[in-house]
């Protein structure tokens, strides 16, 4: 008997199998990474944005598919990891908003939905590129709305959507020469289909199908830079919960915020069409309860007391929210990503207020971005990426946070994030501010220095797995069997006449023995330039050097 619409219930099940099959095939969609360095992660992000959204959307009973698909919605776009893991989000947010108000849908409702999917995922990048998840998802909605004049069977109509996914998949080599050279396909167009296999296996299984168990699916460390025994926390509960229903108007939601800043701080409210989420810190969270529910049904409450989280935390060397004093309001704050407790603690010294531990090989999400962003008492807070995979995150959660205003700095690196706060100008305006650490940006050189994970061509280097690869601004330069002789041949490549000072921060898998060796080779080559070793402890990357 064939399938001719889908509730809301079928839909739950779909998002669900989809997530658990991309889980399931998250390495292969990571060996695809046309880089082929430790932290190719377009599987992992997309699989842990899939999570998220099919982790709310297991939550709900509504036998309405808008319903479910808005759930979905507002999980992806607060699990939302790395480029990838932000673009999916968007073809959700644009499938659900092609199901508002929907009961069930049929091949031409699903259709329209996924052509919307496509338009809010291209609206998302700012210079979408042919070749990637977003040319698979075209095709997909181009095919979506071709079957939906030739079968009324929803098996059917899913068949040759992604049969035309894989056609078009196939051909990403062809758009991306980058891709053809590496031999292969985009890992994102990939992911996309995983997903899309997982759901349309789903329709003839009679079993409730729940969601895969998985302990990645776990908080990057958010530090606060101040951890005081003896200080006093002046609103005591962390205090969060999802509205639903909600009325839409402005009228409201200000009304809510005043409300909820009279009796508290830290207030982060991120409105999704019919769902809110409110984070406050405050003494009375009964109050913030009370005022919420006269604007619709709770979900998710979540209460903790951070005076007794504090008094825990302090004990040992890692938590997942470390509070702190925030004293009174200033105009201007910082969050910054970093990798490694030497980097972590430079970052702390010039001025940042929350760290994300993140990076390489994990993203943090949109909603781990928005989570450090309360803790920062400021009116305007400056992001730091340092890493062009967690921008686009960035970006998202300065969309949506109302209670204060987010620049996100466009830093690629760790050095560039570091030349950012060095230019940070106290005495400008944010927006002022803003446009100096984007202009300094220009003023530091990027070396990396890490290991191949497997054998590939990549531009005129043939690499063998284990080689190691030293990149200058994101390109590999240099392919060596030898680290010391690779990095020297790359700080070859990085120094001219006006280069002035030289940063070696040296990771967790060399000592500073060996940087010492690598700065001595500096200091004889370069005489005229000063160069410092620092102890940067990050992961996977031997060396992070910036050349000024």
């Amino acid at each position: 008997m064939s399938l001719k619409s889908i509730d809301g219930q079928m839909l739950k099940k779909m998002i669900i199998a989809g997530a658990n099959k991309l889980g399931e095939n998250k390495q292969l969609v990571d060996s695809l990474n046309v880089f082929p360095v430790p932290d190719g992660d377009t599987g992992t992000n997309m699989s842990l944005t899939a999570l998220s959204a099919a982790s709310e959307t297991e939550k709900g009973e509504s036998s309405k598919i808008g319903d479910i698909a808005k759930l979905s919605a507002s999980g992806a776009l607060r699990g939302a990891r790395g480029n990838s893991g932000v673009i999916l989000s968007q073809l959700i947010r644009g499938f659900s908003k092609g199901l508002v108000d929907v009961e069930s849908a049929d091949v031409h409702t699903l259709a329209a939905a996924s052509r919307k999917g496509v338009e809010t995922a291209y609206k998302a990048v700012m210079k979408p590129k042919e070749g990637t998840i977003l040319t698979v998802a075209r095709a997909c909605a181009d095919a979506a709305e071709e079957a939906a004049k030739q079968t009324n069977d929803i098996e059917k109509f899913l068949k040759i959507v992604i049969d035309r996914g894989y056609e078009m998949l196939d051909k990403t080599p062809d758009m991306l020469p980058v891709l053809k050279q590496a031999g292969v396909v985009d890992a994102g167009g990939k992911g996309l289909l995983c997903i899309l296999e997982g759901a349309f296996e789903s329709i003839n299984s009679n079993e409730e199908i729940k969601l895969n168990e998985t302990s990645e699916l776990k908080k990057p460390v958010i530090s606060n830079i101040v951890v005081d025994e003896n200080s006093d926390i002046e609103f005591g509960y962390c205090t969060e919960f999802f509205i639903l229903n909600k009325d839409t108007s402005d009228e409201v939601l200000d009304d809510l915020k005043e409300f909820l800043l009279g009796i508290g701080d830290s207030l982060v409210v991120v409105a999704d069409d019919e769902v809110v989420k409110v984070h406050v810190h405050t003494n009375h969270p009964g109050q913030a309860i009370e005022k919420a529910l006269t604007i619709g049904a709770l979900n998710g409450l979540k209460i903790d007391n951070m005076r007794i989280q504090h008094n825990e935390t302090i004990q040992y060397e890692k938590t997942d929210v470390v509070v702190k004093d925030e004293g009174p309001r200033k105009e201007h704050g910082f969050v910054s990503v970093s990798m490694g407790d030497g980097i972590e603690e430079i970052f702390k010294n010039l001025g940042v207020d929350v760290v994300v531990s993140g990076g390489q090989t994990m993203n943090p999400s949109t909603e781990d971005i928005l989570n450090a962003v309360a803790k920062v008492n400021a009116d305007n807070v400056f992001i730091l990426p340092n890493n062009k995979n967690i921008i686009l995150a960035s970006e998202q959660a300065a969309k949506i946070v109302e209670d204060k205003k987010l620049y996100v700095v466009p830093t690629t690196s760790v050095p560039e994030g570091l030349e950012a706060l060095i230019n940070y100008d106290a005495s400008q305006s944010a927006d002022d501010a803003f446009e100096t650490m984007k202009d300094s940006l220009s003023l530091v050189k990027t070396l990396m220095v890490t290991y191949a994970v497997r054998d590939t061509v990549f531009g005129e280097n043939t690499i063998t797995e284990g080689d190691i690869l030293c990149m200058l601004g994101g390109k590999i330069e240099v392919v060596s069997k030898e680290i010391k002789d690779g990095t020297c041949q790359l700080i070859d490549k990085a120094v001219d006449e006006d280069s002035e000072m030289i940063s070696i921060y040296y990771g967790s898998d060399v000592t500073e023995e060996d940087a010492q060796e690598i700065a001595a080779y500096v200091e004889e080559t370069y005489p005229d330039c000063e160069v410092e070793v620092v102890s940067g402890g990050q992961p996977l990357y031997y060396y992070i050097i910036s050349v000024e």
